[in-house]
């Protein structure tokens, strides 16, 4: 009895050394955890920082690049909604993007495997606007032993976008028949925007909403209360604009108002509309001295030939350039695109090769 005693004890004592070493495998075979605040991870665009390995994303294009060692990758995330899409780019193969659907709360997503064992790239792409709420980015788990290097060179440009709906690229990869609301279907990567700065070889920002107007919007907020905040959703939120300075601003507003300027009461003439833009285009001004600023609108139906909003928008930089002695302002209209519904990725690819032949021009780039 007592030889089956002893016996029993050293089954018991085996058995917790194998169950204390499979609790521990998982560890070992999690890799290396590189937290949001290392110094080889860039960012760029309007982002919260307070928490360093936390920081908030908003904003449609709001763009995060590394360079990574190893065969694979994951992506650590807490999204706030389940309602945001993010492009992931391996080694600049933006013809096929790994299409991130985030489910709501904290998960780590599996994101590349069975890489070549050398140095890779990464640049996630926020798809979605700023309705379906912030993303918290956590950082990345690499192959045990491997880390991140120095990341790319920063483009030396810097190109900036005010705009609604066609700047956010709502609907842009929607079949006829789409639900244009669809988050899915919402692509700002293939909006002219984000064509036009990789064209020109420019890090890109965009501050964009749907429905946004200048004098009135589908919604109590006007791109004039909107354009300097931080968070978003937030009124008390305010960005510091020093923090990165764009050589290009380029806006296209007013599709909006011209379809709900006939709400307003009483309904504005044309040189309160026009002034209206004036005001915000100062505000612009004010906050970047040197930029170089391209007042644009369509190409939807704000800039069908019998209607006036092309007018005012020409109008606006004409005073711009005589009465404020502005010579950095320019005004490039989008030819309206004939058809209903917001530009697909085709008409944006138009809209962005259209404005980035007229930058070029104008700035000898």
């Amino acid at each position: 009895m007592k030889a089956r005693s002893i016996f029993l004890k050293l089954i018991i004592f085996i058995g917790l050394i194998l169950v204390f070493s499979l609790e521990i495998t998982p560890a070992v075979q999690l890799g290396n955890e590189i937290d949001a605040d290392h110094p080889n991870i860039q960012y760029v665009g309007r982002i919260n920082f307070e928490e360093s390995k936390a920081p908030l994303i908003y904003w449609p294009g709001t763009i995060i690049v590394a360079k990574f060692e190893g065969t694979s990758l994951k992506l650590k995330l807490n999204d706030l909604s389940g309602q945001n899409f993010y492009n992931i780019i391996i080694d600049d193969n933006d013809a096929h993007p790994f299409v991130l659907d985030c489910q709501k709360g904290e998960a780590v997503y599996p994101i590349a495997s069975d890489l070549e064992d050398t140095v890779h790239k990464i640049e996630i792409f926020r798809r979605t606007e700023t309705d379906t709420g912030p993303t918290i980015f956590r950082g990345f788990i690499l192959d045990s032993g491997k880390n991140l290097v120095e990341p790319p060179a920063r483009y030396k440009r810097r190109i900036e976008f005010y705009g609604n709906s066609i700047t956010s690229g709502m609907g842009n990869e929607c079949s006829e028949n789409d639900d244009q609301n669809d988050e899915s279907k919402k692509n700002n990567y293939l909006a002219y925007g984000a064509i036009t700065a990789r064209n020109l070889k420019a890090e890109y920002v965009c501050i964009s909403k749907s429905g946004i107007g200048i004098l009135i919007s589908w919604f109590p907020l006007t791109m004039p209360e909107f354009y300097d905040r931080e968070n978003p959703s937030n009124p008390n939120s305010r960005w510091d604009f020093s923090k990165w300075m764009p050589d290009v601003v380029v806006i296209n507003l007013f599709q909006n108002d011209s379809w709900l300027l006939h709400n307003l009461y009483p309904i504005p003439g044309s040189e309160q509309i026009i002034e209206a833009y004036l005001n915000f285009i100062r505000k612009l001004r004010d906050k970047y001295s040197e930029a170089h600023m391209f007042c644009t609108l369509g190409s939807m139906d704000a800039t069908r030939p019998d209607r006036p909003w092309s007018g005012y928008v020409k109008s606006a930089v004409q005073k711009m350039r005589h009465d404020y002695k502005d010579d950095k302002i320019y005004c490039r209209i989008f030819p309206f695109k004939g058809t209903d519904g917001h530009p697909t990725v085709k008409e944006h690819r138009e809209m962005a090769d259209q404005l980035t032949l007229y930058i070029k021009k104008i700035l000898n780039w």
